[in-house]
């Protein structure tokens, strides 16, 4: 399953598939021994508007069990949460033994958006610089494996899917005023984002950059490193089988008393 970082491997998109099928019955498996052995697992994962993070999730999530690796994507803060301590209610959703959380961005909207947008006072964002690593090591001490992951996408591959959503009906939502000030703001979201790793691409947490102008090279790089970052083993499943249905004589309502989805297509 593993190939040489030196040595990458050219893809079709018939072999994309291929592979990423293996990756994602790897991250079952991985799934099978976090419940087993009761580890916790926080990944989290940062990048420009469109740099392709939900598709990764999408596909690390897919095959797995909800229960168990789940997706933190938080919204605007409430006036109630604003007045909190800032971590707090991402402390909240952190896992319990057996689970993995995915945050869909993190605590670092801090260091990134409210920074560029002003949405923190300077006082705030140097708070949230001196104490994201003792948070972080505070998380690892307690026995969380924690992972963080950026997406790079170059200025013109941003504009590109940008422009796509803009003419894609279906992917208006993905659009919001927000993204198109941030698009605006591109040389200042890069600082943000170099101060930000100045301070906290520490070497108990580093920060893993992947390149992700290509969504799929970006999806099977970031799962096979994500596996190799998890030191799980095989765990043999239980085994099942059907048992025989009930042996009793019972009458089912008539179908015309229920009624019905009309069926409109018919697919072979």
């Amino acid at each position: 399953m593993e190939e040489s970082a030196d040595e990458p491997r050219q893809l079709s998109k018939k072999q994309y598939e291929k592979v990423l099928k293996k990756l994602q019955i790897e991250l079952v498996r991985m799934q099978e021994w976090i419940v087993e052995s009761g580890q916790s697992v926080v990944v989290l994962f940062e990048g420009r508007d469109t740099a392709g993070k939900g598709g990764v999730i999408k596909r690390i999530s897919e095959k797995t069990n909800p229960r168990v690796i789940r997706t933190v994507a938080l919204g605007t803060p409430t006036e109630r949460e604003k007045t909190q301590w800032y971590f707090q209610r991402y402390v909240a959703h952190l896992p319990a033994a057996g689970e993995v959380v995915l945050f869909d961005r993190s605590w670092y909207n801090r260091a990134g958006v409210e920074r560029v947008m002003g949405f923190c006072t300077d006082d705030e964002y140097q708070e949230f610089m001196r104490s994201a690593p003792r948070f972080e090591r505070m998380l690892q001490r307690s026995g969380i494996i924690l992972l963080k992951y950026w997406l790079s996408v170059s200025d013109e591959e941003q504009e590109r899917r940008f422009n796509a959503r803009i003419n894609d009906p279906s992917k208006h939502w993905k659009l919001s005023p927000m993204d198109l000030e941030s698009r605006a703001r591109w040389v200042d979201y890069a600082e943000a984002k170099d101060e930000m790793f100045a301070y906290t691409d520490t070497k108990d947490s580093p920060w893993y950059v992947v390149e992700a102008d290509s969504k799929r090279t970006a999806r099977l790089n970031l799962i096979s490193h994500l596996l190799e970052q998890i030191p799980y083993e095989n765990v043999e499943p239980d085994k099942f089988s059907l048992p025989p249905r009930q042996d009793r004589g019972y009458v089912r309502p008539p179908a015309d008393t229920q009624t019905y989805v009309p069926t409109r297509y018919l697919v072979s």
